[in-house]
């Protein structure tokens, strides 16, 4: 008889629409068994094939999760998004079965806030997480923009003028800017991390960290 993964390799993806669907793609890709749950019979079919497990269920209703066994795993993502009540309660009823980690999607500040006071363990609003990250890429040199925080973001960006043929002791940018050089990349080699040394030259990729609006206005100095 086949050993059943355990709970922390396996993972419940309630709601399969655009952002579940893709999110439970990417986890099988990665290796994880994934079980796919979604009230429509339609979103059911499209990725019946894709996933471990695909079923038709109300999430909200505890007793349906319980025979599919959600309740007895470690993570679990509420990919509902259009339906606020579906999300809210569905992400409710999971903090009571004592799923030790939830991440739910949002559509909203508000949505998010509230899927925070009734459980959930991690937000994401991707939609609005998306066009932060786009309009820092077509506003300034800004090659790349991951956010970890409201007041913490890493970015990559090409050398600015003001680096360049100094090291970065001598270019005071944390006092002077407000940011932090973590890694730099020269053209044909790989990022190395840096030092008070380190010294900057033209072409170069910096990974900068610090605050949105400091690390903005540094990658976009001429």
């Amino acid at each position: 008889m086949a050993k059943k993964p355990a709970a922390r390799d396996r993972i419940a993806v309630l709601g399969l629409g655009r952002f579940g669907g893709s999110l439970a793609r990417e986890l099988i890709r990665q290796g994880w068994e994934v079980i796919g749950i979604d009230a429509d019979p339609r979103n059911v079919q499209t990725f019946s094939e894709d996933l471990t497990h695909a079923a038709v269920a109300d999430t909200t209703d505890e007793e349906a999760l319980r025979q599919l066994g959600v309740h007895e795993l470690t993570n679990v993502v509420v990919g509902i998004g259009t339906d606020i009540q579906a999300s809210i309660m569905t992400t409710s009823l999971l903090t009571d079965l004592g799923v030790p980690h939830i991440l739910a999607k949002a559509i909203s500040r508000q949505h998010a806030t509230i899927l925070r006071r009734v459980g959930a363990h991690h937000v994401v609003l991707p939609e609005h997480e998306m066009g932060e990250r786009v309009a820092h890429l077509v506003t300034g040199q800004i090659l790349n923009f991951i956010q970890f925080d409201d007041d913490y973001v890493l970015a990559k960006t090409l050398a600015p003028t003001v680096t360049i043929d100094r090291t970065l002791a001598e270019a005071e940018l944390r006092s002077t800017y407000g940011v932090t050089i973590v890694s730099i990349k020269r053209p044909g080699e790989p990022f190395t991390y840096t030092t008070a040394d380190t010294r900057v030259y033209a072409g170069d990729v910096l990974i900068v960290a610090g605050d949105p609006p400091s690390v903005q206005a540094f990658s976009s100095l001429s």
